[in-house]
C-alpha cells in the first residue's frame, strides 16, 4: 500500500512539472508550390503548424539548417515551436524557389 502510494505521488510529482506544450499560434499551408501566407507573426514560445495541401512532397526547412520538417506528403502536417525572437527565413528543400518567413516577437 505503501509503495502504491509512492508511486502515485511521483506520477503526479511528474505531470505536475511537465512543461506545457507551446501554443499553436499560426498555421501555414503549402498549396501551388507557395508557403500561404509567406510570412507569419508569433510570439516567442509559440508554435507554428505547416501543412502540405499540394499533391507534390515538401519540406519546410529553416535557411540556417537549425530545424527542418523532412518530406512532408500530402495531408501531412508538422509543427515547430519558436523558443525566442527574432526573424526566422525558412525554405522548401525539394523546392528551392519556396520561401517564407516566422516573424517571432520576444516575450513582454
Amino acid at each position: 500500500m505503501k509503495a502504491a502510494l509512492l508511486s502515485v505521488a511521483g506520477l503526479v510529482a511528474l505531470t505536475a512539472a511537465a512543461p506545457a506544450a507551446p501554443k499553436l499560434a499560426a498555421v501555414v499551408h503549402i498549396r501551388d508550390d507557395a508557403f500561404v501566407p509567406a510570412s507569419v507573426t508569433v510570439r516567442a514560445g509559440d508554435a507554428v503548424s505547416f501543412v502540405n495541401d499540394d499533391d507534390d512532397a515538401h519540406t519546410a526547412t529553416a535557411d540556417d539548417g537549425s530545424w527542418d520538417s523532412e518530406g512532408l506528403n500530402q495531408g501531412q502536417k508538422w509543427e515547430h515551436a519558436f523558443p525566442k525572437g527574432g526573424t526566422v527565413k525558412y525554405h522548401c528543400t525539394v523546392h528551392p524557389m519556396m520561401h517564407g518567413v516566422v516573424v517571432v516577437k520576444s516575450a513582454p
